[in-house]
């Protein structure tokens, strides 16, 4: 399939099947699909949450009740760039944590080879640059919104003996068009919404001959409606907001136990809490509380109503039954928990539509361009990479 075609098919998949992953879940007491109402009901915490890590498994689960699910698979499978993953001297390596450094030693393995002049977007403390200019850049122009990691940047950089320059920039405000010339490779790794939005403006504007770059959290810094790029997705019928955007991101690296009991704990609270509400306003339906210091899950369930009680200036009587709304949470959040499973299997669906809207406003800027992954989701499940190629005219 062309990228166009590819877009098409996914297009057409997502808006027929809607009315099963543009929804919340915190919106249902109960599942809202009859005939998913069996199996999903069938299923033990333990499964869903194996199903929930396996997006292969998803699909196969549920292409026997939902149309077209069948489908998915192939429609968002993108190439996988292979290559032999570069060793670097240690200190390349200092200050970067974790799985980061495996990241970025595949993300730079995957961009086309080149010695022009690098222009790395949203740069942090120039890790990417960094790898870029020992690898033989002929120089690399690192912009980044935070000054102290411009300077932190700055200092490695010099301690290592690598060409690169710093910006301190905030380029959704700032006048950004000077970064940006008809010489250079332009790369972002991991830039959010409308950061890669404007860069890949910019870039096409200018002419770059070749952009590589990642895209991350789409929502990000963006309109609550999204705003199409390219012509084909401002064709889609499909009305997507930041909660279908967020929906993309949500498959994960498995988190530390703790952290997963934690939440589990959390979203009780925050469902059991609404119980509560609900039965005093007599209002129907979910309504958020803020964000929170996770240390306040390791209190009591009463302390966190007062606490999200006084947030809503909502005045609790004194004679609450409040294992009753705890338990009322962990039965919806069982509820919650499966209408998340049946989104799930659109996640890399949204995604993938996402990606592809960015191809191919590039291919309409005049630019070849290819859609990837550079490493295995176990790494980041943000692993696709657009590589554009500005043509060549023809003679």
């Amino acid at each position: 399939m062309t990228l166009t075609e590819q877009f098409s098919a996914l297009d057409s998949l997502l808006m027929n099947t809607r009315l099963y992953w543009q929804c919340t879940a915190f919106d249902f007491d109960v599942l809202p699909w009859p005939e998913l109402h069996a199996p999903l009901s069938a299923l033990s915490d333990q499964a869903v949450a194996e199903l929930d890590s396996d997006q292969e498994q998803l699909y196969q689960f549920f292409s026997s009740y939902i149309p077209a699910v069948e489908q998915l698979s192939r429609l968002v499978s993108l190439p996988a760039i292979t290559n032999t993953r570069k060793e670097y001297p240690f200190w390349i390596s200092n200050g970067i944590k974790g799985r980061k450094f495996t990241q970025l030693q595949d993300f730079v393995g995957a961009l086309p080879t080149s010695n022009q002049p690098v222009l790395e977007w949203c740069a942090g403390k120039g890790h990417l640059g960094r790898m870029l200019a020992f690898n033989g850049a002929q120089s690399v122009h690192s912009v980044e919104l935070q000054s102290h990691l411009c300077e932190q940047g700055k200092k490695s950089a010099q301690q290592q003996g690598l060409a690169i320059q710093f910006s301190q920039a905030d380029v959704l405000k700032d006048s950004i068009q000077d970064f940006f010339s008809s010489h250079t490779h332009a790369v972002a790794l991991h830039a959010c919404g409308a950061l890669h939005q404007t860069f890949m403006h910019q870039a096409s504007a200018a002419k770059v001959p070749q952009i590589s770059f990642s895209p991350c959290c789409y929502h990000l810094f963006t309109d609550n409606n999204y705003q199409a790029m390219s012509e084909h997705a401002q064709q889609s019928r499909l009305n997507l907001t930041h909660r279908d955007l967020k929906l993309a991101l949500q498959e994960t690296v498995t988190a530390p136990s703790r952290v997963g009991k934690v939440r589990k704990t959390e979203v009780e609270w925050r469902l059991g809490f609404d119980a509560l509400r609900k039965s005093l306003t007599g209002e129907l339906g979910y309504v958020s509380v803020p964000s929170v210091n996770k240390a306040i899950f390791s209190d009591s369930f009463a302390a966190f109503c007062n606490w999200a009680a006084d947030k809503k200036a909502l005045k609790l009587p004194k004679d609450i039954d409040y294992n009753k709304f705890l338990l009322i949470g962990q039965a919806r959040k069982k509820v919650t928990e499966r209408v998340e499973l049946v989104r799930h299997v659109f996640r890399r669906a949204i995604e993938v539509w996402l990606v592809l809207d960015r191809a191919l406003y590039l291919q309409q800027q005049g630019y070849d361009v290819s859609v990837n992954t550079f490493c295995e989701k176990q790494l980041t499940p943000r692993n696709i990479l657009i590589l554009a190629s500005l043509k060549t005219p023809s003679t």
